[in-house]
């Protein structure tokens, strides 16, 4: 062989070892990262089903709006939306009546 060709060879086998350690740091890397991008797939399936659920979330904010008053507070709250459409509705059809 040829002294051209020899150093290619020798050129091919340096980088097919820095090849190899290139790949195990990659797999040293690849699993140190796959728990913490587990856990942020696993978030990201929350946020969809939430999304894809917005019953559940109002659910989930009345317990928190509850857990904050208290049945009563609710109670009072609704009272009040209660009240508040009624007026709404009746001023509605008295200002429709007069046109």
């Amino acid at each position: 062989m040829n002294k051209k060709m020899i150093g290619v060879m020798r050129d091919r086998a340096e980088l097919l070892a820095r090849i190899a350690g290139q790949r195990g740091q990659v797999v040293e890397l690849g699993t140190r990262w796959q728990v913490p991008l587990a856990l942020a797939d696993q978030g990201l399936t929350a946020v969809h089903y939430v999304r894809s659920h917005p019953a559940l979330t109002a659910a989930v904010a009345a317990l928190v709006a509850m857990r904050r008053r208290g049945v009563a507070g609710m109670a009072r709250g609704a009272w009040r939306l209660w009240k508040t459409y009624r007026t709404v509705s009746i001023l509605a059809k008295n200002l429709a009546s007069r046109f």
